[in-house]
């Protein structure tokens, strides 16, 4: 696994050994970033079931001026440590340990900042991807005007085309992955 693009470009990323843990692919992180633009600068993001970090740290190399990750896996969040390091993104990134079947944390550095990207790469099949978007990240007061929510599922997973103030507005195919683009609609 490598950064795509940015300025760590190139920069290879530890990856889990041994654990039931599905990275997102350079092929698709690639993708992603075609799909949602290049240039991030001073977006703060909020990359949650974050594994490796992949997809922050990707946000981070292409400007980012912050990025929190959420995983309930000590073991994922060390990983994205190490690769915050390798990519010199140490002071831009934090990691925080919660179980976002619950829910998003109520946590204070959720609340103080507007987010403009937000990654959402929970385990395929299991409703976790609907419940944050329509239980949390559509009601709660924590997205930027215009921000973006991806959201990764497996190919025969459907997502509404709408919920509360997000919608949806790209939807593509790459294997057995279907990434989901939603954009906040509001007056904020």
């Amino acid at each position: 696994m490598r950064i795509t693009g940015g300025r760590a470009k190139g920069r290879r990323l530890t990856a889990f050994k041994g654990l039931d843990i599905r990275p997102t692919s350079d092929l698709v992180r690639e993708a992603i970033f075609d799909l949602i633009g290049q240039d991030w600068q001073d977006a703060e993001v909020l990359d949650l079931y974050a594994g490796t970090g992949s997809l922050g740290i990707e946000a981070l190399s292409r400007g980012a001026s912050r990025a929190v990750f959420i995983d309930l896996s000590r073991k994922a969040l060390d990983i994205a440590n190490k690769n915050l390091e390798i990519c010199g993104f140490r002071d831009s990134g934090f990691t925080v340990k919660a179980d976002l079947s619950r829910g998003l944390p109520k946590k204070p550095f959720l609340e103080k900042r507007r987010v403009d990207l937000v990654f959402v790469d929970p385990p395929y099949e299991k409703g976790l991807a609907l419940a944050l978007l329509v239980d949390d990240l559509a009601i709660r007061e924590i997205l930027a005007k215009d921000a973006i929510v991806v959201v990764e599922t497996r190919k025969s997973e459907i997502l509404p085309e709408t919920a509360g103030p997000l919608r949806l507005i790209k939807s593509r195919t790459y294997g057995d992955t279907r990434v989901h683009v939603f954009k906040r609609e509001g007056d904020r």
